[in-house]
């Protein structure tokens, strides 16, 4: 794999924005016509900030990779992620938004990126990253359903069922990854 020039990094930037304006545009226009939706200008930088992040990390990742298989897996990962993000700022994965018992999910969080980094992007070396970030995501799961100290206060099935959600992102991203190391791209 080619190193990534400076202007690789610029190149996503200007379709990476349009396309985090246009996911954004949604809220703002059910914002007229309905008061179930009420985003603050907060709500709109966060969320703009997760977008645009998300699809650099994206564009970065796969830049001179050919194989299909890799670039879902790399997909599938970035958007769970995401979306374990953003479902814990927005609402809350274990009781509400503001139970200290969700600050826990950062180590999913944590395990990717630090993962990431050591497996260097290999797809071998990938697919355990995601593997282990279901197992931490499960043992979330695990810890909320049996906390002593009722900070994880929240309906069991509801925290089975969301964590399980995940769980089965986070596996799925690994066997693509698996995948694509078994047909050479864990290399490049």
């Amino acid at each position: 794999m080619q190193p990534i020039s400076s202007a690789d990094i610029w190149r996503p930037i200007p379709w990476i924005a349009l396309l985090t304006a246009l996911i954004l545009a949604v809220p703002l226009v059910a914002m007229q016509f309905t008061a179930e939706v009420n985003w603050t200008a907060g709500d709109f930088i966060v969320a703009g900030g997760l977008l645009f992040v998300t699809g650099l990390a994206y564009a970065l990742t796969v830049h001179n990779r050919r194989d299909r298989i890799y670039r879902l897996g790399v997909g599938l990962a970035l958007f769970a992620a995401l979306l374990l993000t953003w479902v814990n700022l927005a609402v809350g994965v274990i009781g509400d938004a503001g139970n200290p018992a969700n600050r826990m999910y950062v180590a999913v969080l944590a395990v990717g990126i630090g993962g990431a980094i050591f497996a260097r992007l290999r797809a071998a070396g990938m697919s355990r990253v995601l593997w282990a970030m279901a197992i931490v995501q499960a043992s979330i799961a695990v810890i909320a359903l049996v906390d002593p100290l009722g900070e994880a206060s929240g309906r069991p099935l509801e925290i089975l069922l969301t964590n399980g959600f995940f769980v089965v992102l986070f596996v799925a991203s690994g066997w693509l990854f698996h995948r694509a190391a078994r047909n050479g791209a864990g290399s490049a």
